[in-house]
């Protein structure tokens, strides 16, 4: 698991090989990932937008950018936590991601940043 602290905003990310929806010889290979958001600031938050940087090793870098993380803006007030799983596809068995959420501040909506930290995507082929 990696974390990275922005403001107050921890966000942890935990990755896992899923090998019995992958098919190496076809250059498939299927990854998710669990990020747990915790507000740790004074104040409450929105989740507005997501931007993701995926570096596959058999291509090329990949961004994808969108509104909020699985079809969901959640609010978090101080203290509170929003946990979500996701997934990720890559043509080789060795990649990573790294990004960002665009948070509101909702008591004065001012908008920043937070850091999603970068974690490797390695299957079972890589890892000895």
């Amino acid at each position: 698991m990696v974390s990275a602290i922005t403001e107050g905003i921890k966000v942890s990310v935990e990755v896992t090989y899923q090998p019995e929806f992958s098919s190496p010889h076809q250059q498939h290979f299927v990854f998710t990932y669990k990020v747990n958001i915790e507000n740790n600031s004074a104040h409450t938050i929105q989740l507005l937008r997501r931007k993701w940087e995926i570096s596959d090793a058999g291509d090329e870098l990949k961004v994808v950018e969108g509104d909020g993380v699985v079809g969901q803006q959640p609010i978090l007030e101080s203290g509170a936590s929003h946990q979500y799983i996701s997934g990720c596809n890559l043509k080789s068995g060795l990649g990573k991601m790294r990004g960002t959420y665009t948070m509101e501040r909702i008591q004065d909506g001012k908008l920043f940043q937070v850091t999603i930290p970068e974690f490797q995507m390695i299957s079972q082929i890589f890892d000895n």
